[in-house]
């Protein structure tokens, strides 16, 4: 006769887990104050955060993002760089309108330039769109992944937003408060202290860096990811520059070539690109995604 007591089944647990033992009711009293060192040491965030436990809290932030994405199936994504800066278009078209109303030149100089750059975020929506929606009958669907915050940002997670898609934010803290955009998927909005384990998960499972205009922060993260395609230490993948005309101005990539500083064929690494179409083509050609579902096969692998 079978017993029903569940406590009696041969994979029961032997211990109580962390988490059951975590939510115990703590004892009132002597040890229960700020003093006191009674509280188990992974519920002790004082203890977590002193100088001695950076190892263990870089860690946390390597296999929490990644033990997520493992769970909701996640393993091939886009990544999408570019200034938290760049404003939507109709709030930088009323920019424009205020700074002529109140007749200041330079501001309306600086509104002018925020609606010529306004573009792009149209072009992040855009592309984030397409991505999203085309690759949803793929072996291996691709979601999109940005820092998490304003601006071109916002974009990419808005346009997979949109289209009903998923959708990942990488946040920062920053010295300023910066909050995550609105149309991130609750369960993908993650938030770093470090930045290098912050540019790892940006890479880990990326089949295409996209960057749009952008300053130190854009530049720090494109070059990274060139240098690690370069170096061999990555596979190749596309990567592409939206707006040559801006980062032609930018950066002379045929100086560091004449003066020995990279090899021309370095020049491959990366693409420029104007449209969300024809960013989307650039990937499309380069893992076959127009060719029968039989001849795609699998390109999503970590690093």
């Amino acid at each position: 006769m079978s017993d029903s007591n569940p406590t009696h089944r041969l994979p029961a647990r032997n211990f109580a887990s962390a988490e059951q033992e975590a939510r115990q009711p703590q004892p009132s009293g002597r040890y229960d104050g700020p003093e006191s060192s009674y509280r188990l040491a992974f519920t002790d965030v004082d203890f977590l955060v002193r100088e001695e436990l950076r190892p263990v809290r870089m860690q946390l932030e390597l296999l929490k993002p990644e033990m997520v994405q493992q769970e909701l199936g996640i393993e091939a994504t886009v990544v999408i760089y570019g200034s938290a800066r760049i404003q939507q278009p109709d709030h930088a078209r009323q920019s424009l309108v205020d700074a002529r109303a109140a007749g200041d030149a330079a501001a309306i100089g600086r509104a002018e330039m925020a609606v010529a750059m306004s573009r792009y975020y149209d072009e992040a929506r855009r592309f984030a769109a397409i991505v999203t929606t085309r690759s949803r009958s793929l072996e291996t669907p691709i979601y999109v992944v940005t820092g998490g915050g304003p601006g071109i940002m916002e974009a990419g997670n808005r346009g997979a937003h949109e289209v009903g898609g998923r959708s990942i934010g990488l946040n920062i803290v920053l010295p300023h408060e910066q909050a995550p955009n609105a149309y991130i998927t609750p369960q993908l909005c993650f938030q770093f202290h470090y930045f290098a384990l912050r540019k790892m998960h940006f890479v880990m499972r990326s089949i295409a860096l996209v960057c749009f205009p952008g300053g130190f922060g854009t530049l720090d993260e494109l070059f990274e990811t060139m240098t690690l395609v370069q170096t061999g230490k990555s596979r190749r993948r596309p990567i592409m520059l939206f707006g040559r005309a801006y980062w032609q101005a930018l950066i002379n990539f045929q100086h560091l070539v004449d003066m020995g500083m990279i090899a021309a064929e370095d020049l491959h690494l990366f693409h420029y690109v104007e449209t969300a179409e024809e960013a989307w083509e650039v990937l499309a050609a380069h893992y076959g995604f127009d060719l029968p579902p039989t001849q795609t096969g699998e390109f999503a692998e970590d690093i």
